[in-house]
């Protein structure tokens, strides 16, 4: 027999990892991931599919596809799953609060120096910068979902009434999703072909790694298979730690109470959070700046500038939003105690729903990615979600680029628009750069943060800004 047609080698599975290994593993993953959940994503494909071996090619994005059913940040929800199919409940919990973890401390360091020293002009002029990168990295964000997810003239049409509903109607964002959900399941259970466009993201180029040749193999792990017990214990336990300190605090503060108003308003958010986090803040925003009066609208773009440039999910930015509201509203204690404590309220209430939801679902996935119904909600969930997204990328573009606007009323009608005479040049010019850096020079999204904070900078050590 000649060397040619010699069988090719069989590929060793990979030995079992201990929890420790993980443990560094889900380390490295959490202090790498940057770039939003595309490149999120992207980090973790490389690690544990292509390094690692520990999950195959096919089982990573079956993952990923259900996670996109989920509310709440999907790459975190990946790791989560992923973590529990490795290592049971309590690698799924490791694999989760590690994701956020880095994000956590990163964004709580800088809401401090934002309360402290956000008024020195050089700090000011910093986020001056980001908040040029911000708006393209939006625009960005809105063009590559739009050419994921309109495939088809239903699909534009979703995403336009949900654009119109909400920039001329203000319409409630959950409304919207629910609204396209129903729509898509709808669609989806009668067989219209418009709606079986779901999908996910791309996995990284190269060779696929088949499932056979990883550690976790083609086999369901005894503990993934779901029985009436696991999914009791799991309710029970993720609902409690969920909302018992919710309920706490209404009963012990009352509903007016700022922590009280986070901890509800957040937990709202964590159920219909579709889309990650461009498509929830506008209307976070909407109700952060003008209901509860928590930040400027200003200070949210700060916000997302804080998330674009600390590894985690870019949701994280919520945690922002919690330590102002309770640093400037609550009383009786010192503010910067009561920002931290309301950072870290918001960031719970955010974050605990996510485990409910893989622990309790990620058993019946099989059964889900089958279903026709849900995955023409899901589709018309995703074309829904550019609607929004470019609503909150014109939201943003009227305060980043404009000093003041003016609100325009008309029966139903209800939009806000810029006062042109406010343009602020600096920052157009700024944005024109971060624009042309991204889409002409394909820059990151990194480079491009860090190359507009330090042009904020330099404007301000000039006496420009």
């Amino acid at each position: 027999m000649t060397a040619a047609a010699a069988p090719a080698a069989a590929v060793a599975r990979p030995a079992q990892a201990t929890l420790g290994e993980a443990f560094r593993v889900w380390a490295k993953i959490a202090l790498l991931s940057f770039g939003g959940p595309a490149g999120q994503i992207a980090v973790m494909h490389r690690v544990l599919v292509e390094e690692k071996r520990w999950i195959g090619e096919h089982r990573f994005l079956h993952a990923l596809n259900y996670c996109m059913l989920l509310p709440g940040p999907e790459a975190q929800q990946l790791a989560t799953y992923i973590g529990w199919l490795l290592h049971k409940r309590r690698g799924g919990v490791m694999a989760g609060l590690l994701f956020i973890l880095p994000g956590v401390v990163s964004i709580m360091a800088l809401s401090w120096i934002y309360v402290l020293y956000g008024r020195l002009g050089i700090i000011a002029a910093l986020f001056f910068g980001l908040k040029a990168a911000v708006l393209a990295i939006v625009v960005q964000a809105v063009l590559r979902i739009a050419g994921r997810a309109l495939k088809n003239p239903v699909m534009i049409a979703i995403a336009a009434t949900a654009f119109v509903a909400l920039f001329l109607f203000s319409a409630p964002f959950p409304l919207v999703v629910v609204g396209a959900g129903v729509i898509g399941f709808v669609g989806g259970r009668r067989g219209v072909p418009a709606f079986a466009v779901g999908g996910g993201h791309k996995a990284a180029g190269g060779a696929i790694v088949a499932d056979e040749d990883t550690l976790l193999g083609e086999e369901l792990p005894a503990h993934a298979t779901p029985t009436l017990a696991r999914t009791l214990v799991d309710a029970l336990v993720w609902l409690a730690l969920w909302l018992v300190p919710v309920a706490l605090l209404l009963v012990l503060l009352g509903r007016d109470d700022v922590f009280s108003q986070i901890a509800l308003f957040f937990s709202s958010m964590a159920m219909v959070t579709f889309g990650g986090a461009y498509a929830v803040l506008s209307y976070v925003a909407q109700e952060a700046v003008q209901t509860y009066h928590w930040l400027q609208p200003r200070e949210m773009l700060d916000g997302l500038g804080m998330a674009e440039t600390t590894p985690g999910p870019l949701i994280m930015v919520l945690q922002f939003v919690g330590f102002l509201g309770a640093y400037r509203e609550a009383t009786g204690m010192s503010p910067l105690l009561a920002g931290t404590l309301g950072g870290l309220l918001a960031t719970w209430v955010t974050f605990a729903p996510c485990f409910l939801w893989i622990f309790l679902g990620a058993p019946f996935i099989e059964r889900m990615r089958s279903n026709r119904a849900m995955a023409g909600a899901l589709s018309a969930i995703t074309a829904a979600v550019v609607g929004v997204i470019l609503n909150l990328a014109i939201w943003f573009a009227f305060h980043t680029l404009f000093r003041q606007t003016v609100r325009l009323t008309a029966g139903p009608l209800a939009v806000d628009l810029p006062r042109v005479a406010s343009i602020d040049l600096w920052a157009a010019l700024l944005c024109l750069a971060a624009v042309v850096a991204m889409f002409r020079w394909k820059a990151g999204a990194f480079t491009t943060l860090a190359m507009t904070s330090a042009a904020g900078i330099a404007l301000h050590l000039f006496g420009m800004i």
